[in-house]
């Protein structure tokens, strides 16, 4: 049986509320379970001690079994210190969307197209008083 240490939602719409859960791998993300590990509440602040609470003797049990915790979850066994941290690459994180490209692009045309503007009158007048001479 292929065990995992994920997240199963409870709460109401837009009111998320997590227990920590070791289950069957072919379960349903909300359905059954064999044990609650824990809870996660994300709704409050990243400081509070009441946000991730985990009953460490039971991880480190399921982990000995073999369960594979999801990536949140080793996050939160990373922060604990119980699992060593992973190294990530997260290689659009730094990439702005499409529409925000878009949006720079636009700008540097508008300030490309002023400059130029700008750097035409203010020749125009230099060429007028030099013809008048």
């Amino acid at each position: 049986m292929a065990m995992k240490i994920r997240l199963a939602r409870g709460g109401s719409k837009k009111r998320p509320f997590y227990r920590v859960v070791a289950t069957d791998s072919r379960m349903p993300r909300d359905g059954r379970f064999i044990e609650k590990l824990g809870t996660y509440n994300p709704l409050l602040p990243k400081d509070s001690e009441e946000r991730v609470k985990l009953d460490m003797e039971r991880v480190q049990y399921w982990l000995g079994q073999g369960a594979q915790p999801s990536d949140r979850v080793s996050r939160f066994l990373e922060a604990a210190g119980v699992l060593e941290k992973k190294e990530r690459a997260n290689l659009k994180k730094g990439e702005p969307g499409k529409k925000a490209q878009e949006r720079v692009q636009e700008k540097a045309d508008k300030a490309a197209a002023a400059a130029e503007a700008a750097a035409a009158p203010a020749e125009e007048p230099a060429e007028e008083a030099a013809s008048e001479e």
